[in-house]
């Protein structure tokens, strides 16, 4: 480099900047302002100087001089960063001897897991995956599906209405959040005609209060199977087989006489209480009997309201929650520990199933 119009060595600069890396504490402050002061610094001062110079000299001497001023503050930032690591940790007023904290790692949610693995279950003996719209109007949600027009289930405190027209083409109604998956049963049967056998996941919605075993808005899972021939001896066998893949292979079922306006006859399905095992605890309360689901013959009336002949086709349904089944599985005994994302709470329902696995 030269030295130009009176100018100190632009070497002799570069030279200091370099020592920069060798200086530490009080003697790095004092050449930092030595080099880099606002007032008295030398870089500074010769950038400040540079408009008494010509025009090309100004352009190659404050080029060089500016590279040497970003390298000196590179070189600074970079010794305050690892320096002063510890130092500002004790400033904040950081514990040093508090073990470190692990990083929370994701993993699948435990209702996840549990609609997986039905979807799967009724997958591998030949079940398609149906699914629909989340909002529906009451043909799809309870005409269709055989529900009187003053079932309770249709008043404003069970079913959350929206205040909108239904789209072009759909049915005349009042449009809502549907309360079951069971809607995607009657557009498969309109669409598909029989043999048909489709499991349905989604999100139901309904005016619950949220508390410990309920909540305004979960997961629900359909079956529904349509075909000739079909009797309550099919559904049934397919029903045992799935709570003995999901549960254990000698886990004890029932099935107990029910009502459902879709369904005749209709029925629950109860298991042993994976808690203790049918000998009777408080969350099966001393029966030993759990209930997971509701099931039944498709009624002859939904079958027509599809399109589809009754006299000649049958068919089953079935509908589970798997917030429910999940609380079973895994002993949760508050459905909103699985809706409020509480990371601690799902690490140890994540790490509990990974040691069944």
């Amino acid at each position: 480099m030269s030295q130009g119009r009176g100018y100190a060595d632009l070497d002799e600069i570069a030279q200091r900047v370099e020592r920069l890396t060798t200086l530490e504490g009080k003697a790095l402050e004092a050449e930092e302002i030595a080099l880099l002061g606002r007032k008295s610094g030398l870089i500074t001062a010769k950038l400040k100087s540079l408009v008494k110079l010509p025009l090309e000299e100004r352009r190659t001497y404050g080029a060089k001089l500016n590279e040497l001023k970003v390298k000196a503050d590179s070189i600074l930032v970079h010794k305050r960063t690892a320096t002063l690591g510890v130092d500002a940790l004790l400033l904040r007023g950081a514990d040093l001897t508090m073990p470190g904290r692990r990083r929370w790692i994701g993993a699948e949610h435990p209702v996840t897991k549990v609609v997986d693995e039905i979807v799967d279950i009724f997958r591998g003996i030949g079940f398609a995956v149906a699914l629909g719209p989340e909002v529906e109007t009451e043909w799809y949600n309870f005409l269709a599906l055989n529900f009187p027009a003053d079932h309770p289930a249709m008043d404003m405190h069970d079913t959350l209405y929206l205040d909108a027209p239904p789209a072009e083409g759909e049915p005349a109604g009042r449009l809502l959040l549907r309360t079951h998956t069971s809607p995607v049963q009657i557009r498969t049967l309109m669409e598909w005609p029989p043999p048909v056998r489709v499991v349905i996941p989604g999100m139901v919605y309904r005016n619950d209060a949220f508390d410990p075993s309920h909540s305004p808005a979960f997961s629900q899972i359909e079956g529904l199977a349509v075909d000739e021939g079909i009797s309550f001896v099919d559904l049934k066998a397919t029903l045992i087989h799935f709570a003995h893949r999901f549960f254990d292979p000698a886990t004890k079922t029932r099935f107990r006489p029910s009502f459902f306006p879709f369904t005749e006859p209709s029925a629950e399905m109860d298991v042993e209480c994976q808690l203790c095992h049918g000998s009777g605890c408080p969350a099966c309360k001393g029966t030993g009997w759990m209930e997971i689901l509701g099931c039944g013959m498709v009624h002859p009336a939904v079958l027509e309201n599809c399109g589809v002949d009754s006299e000649r086709y049958t068919g089953w349904a079935f509908g589970m929650g798997p917030h429910r089944i999940a609380m079973l599985r895994y002993g949760i005994p508050d459905i909103r520990l699985l809706l409020e994302g509480d990371m601690r709470f799902l690490e140890a329902v994540a790490g509990h199933a990974g040691e069944g696995e």
